[in-house]
């Protein structure tokens, strides 16, 4: 796709275009100096040198705005996870200034609503074009602000771009029902967008899962003010651009940063806010609940939590099928760190072929899952001391560390010790891949979601005691079923308690199908018609046949 030069305002004062000096915004700095790692590297080696970090600004309205706060605790640090040095300061977004952007979607909503299917199937997909002209870009600041492989980090903007191009395509296609009540009156479904959402998305996959609730809210009608994590910013960052560039009118979407007591607690409680799509934390979705019980009709769509387990017949060991089995239960185990909220991180293994999976799978990922190349940094130093925390007690608890041990402690920076940017990763949030065997079943070790490069393996006797091992859960969001036979994929794997199982295989989908878990890993589907679902409203027309 070449890049048309934009007619809005915000893009059309650039550098280039203004007739006299002026202060370069965080936005045009990000998006001239740092099309590539290297360019990103020296851009934030000279703002070091000047110690001077970037500081982000909400995008409200079709622009980008400093909040009306500005005293020293409406900010927030931001660090580089593979330095642990500070790089940017994102704005705690107070009260007022979240009411104001959810006014912006208010007033924005009555024409964005009456847009036609193939006028916002045409914003999509150019959306969709805009973010895969700047792949790489995306990619960079990803992999910078989460931690995550550059590799890793590519293949996320790429699902951004699918979502927007998919429903960009789902609603010139959509169907509804028609039922005939016979001889008396004819009926069918009639949908209209619910309004104004509140989409909050979390820190593991920052781009992808933001951009998996902006794409229907948009398609199906609706506003909204999203809030990415705090810990990272920088990829909804550069999507307010992106919409300014595809000319996305003002206040459809705004964008807003901050924390969760503070700037998603009064966006989520906002009676002028429709509905609320979040992914994230159990507690923060029972506090969700808690704060939105008396707005009975706010819609409510929570991805929650997850102790996924993946099991591991004897027959998947077998030489035919034994690589296929530890690619998926490695790569299920390890990617992104093990922050996905799909990772399989309790595995469960027929006691026949125990010894020869723990073997094999620790010999593959000492190959494969290598620490600063295919494996990067988890996300903050709060998480890697959560980490390290569930490592001191897998130690305490007996366990055997087949790979990987407890890592060395790690302080805050005090105040006159942090910097722009670090050259060193001493100071980084790095923890190896871990894998344990003799893990106590009552150990908190295998009870809690670590949602790190932690794995315990623990074997079964049978399908009884495979199906009951894995349910033994608190949460329900997914699970994996290694197995050569047939009729065990539909026996078991239609009695685990997960809202998505895979068989033989992980982490794929096809963007129609529902999304979400079970128990306390959420309430709602997303996903094609799921999606259709949490962001439109249904009535039932009755049409007489006299």
């Amino acid at each position: 796709m070449e890049r048309e030069k934009s007619t809005h305002p915000a893009v059309m004062t650039s550098i280039e275009d203004s007739p006299v000096p002026r202060k370069i915004s965080p936005i045009d700095e990000i998006w001239t100096n740092a099309h590539s790692l290297k360019t990103a590297t020296t851009f934030l080696k000279d703002r070091s040198d000047s110690h001077t970090p970037l500081h982000l600004q909400n995008f409200v309205s079709g622009d980008f705005t400093p909040t009306v706060s500005s005293s020293a605790g409406s900010w927030i640090d931001s660090f580089n996870p593979k330095t642990g040095a500070l790089f940017a300061k994102v704005p705690c977004t107070q009260p007022d200034d979240v009411e104001a952007a959810v006014q912006a979607a208010k007033a924005a909503f009555p024409a964005w609503a009456k847009t036609s299917r193939v006028e916002r199937s045409q914003y999509l997909q150019r959306i969709s074009d805009l973010i895969k002209l700047d792949r790489e870009k995306f990619a960079v600041w990803e992999s910078i602000d989460q931690g995550k492989t550059l590799e890793r980090a590519r293949i996320e903007v790429d699902r951004a771009v699918a979502n927007f191009s998919y429903f960009a395509t789902y609603i010139l296609h959509e169907q509804t029902a028609a039922r005939m009540i016979d001889g008396v009156a004819l009926t069918y479904e009639h949908r209209s967008p619910a309004g104004v959402f509140a989409l909050i998305s979390p820190w593991n996959m920052p781009l992808y899962l933001l951009t998996w609730k902006l794409a229907p809210c948009l398609a199906f009608g609706c506003t909204a003010v999203a809030k990415p994590s705090e810990i990272t910013s920088m990829s909804a960052f550069l999507l307010g651009r992106v919409f300014q560039e595809a000319g996305l009118p003002r206040g459809v979407i705004n964008i807003i940063f901050g924390d969760g007591p503070t700037t998603g607690a009064a966006l989520v409680a906002s009676p002028l806010v429709n509905g609320v799509s979040f992914t994230g934390g159990t507690e923060t979705g029972i506090a969700i609940r808690q704060a939105t019980a008396a707005q009975i009709g706010k819609h409510l769509s929570l991805e929650l939590g997850g102790k996924n387990p993946t099991l591991v017949f004897s027959d998947s060991m077998l030489p035919e099928h034994r690589d296929r089995t530890i690619r998926i239960a490695a790569s299920a185990a390890f990617e992104n760190q093990g922050e996905i909220c799909l990772c399989g991180s309790r595995i469960y293994v027929e006691k026949t072929m125990y010894d020869d999976f723990v073997r094999h799978f620790t010999d593959y990922v000492a190959k494969t899952y290598v620490l600063g190349q295919t494996v990067g940094a988890v996300a903050s130093l709060q998480h890697y001391n959560k980490i390290r925390g569930y490592l001191q007690l897998a130690a305490k608890d007996g366990a055997t560390f087949n790979l990987g041990g407890v890592p060395a402690a790690l302080l805050p920076p005090d105040d006159d010790d942090i910097t722009v940017i670090s050259n060193s990763e001493e100071r980084g949030y790095w923890i190896p891949p871990t894998t344990l065997t003799n893990v106590p079943l009552d150990s908190l070790v295998l009870k809690d979601e670590i949602f790190g490069p932690v794995v315990t393996i623990s074997s079964f006797q049978d399908e009884q005691e495979a199906v009951s091992l894995a349910n033994d859960s608190e949460y329900g969001l997914a699970a994996v079923l290694l197995t050569a036979d047939g009729a065990r994929m539909r026996r078991v794997g239609e009695q685990l308690e997960a809202g998505m199982v895979w068989v033989n295989s992980w982490l794929v989908r096809e963007l129609g199908t529902p999304f979400g878990g079970m128990k306390n890993s959420g309430t709602g589907r997303e996903g094609g018609d799921s999606s259709r679902d949490v962001f439109t409203v249904v009535r039932t027309m009755h049409l007489p046949s006299f």
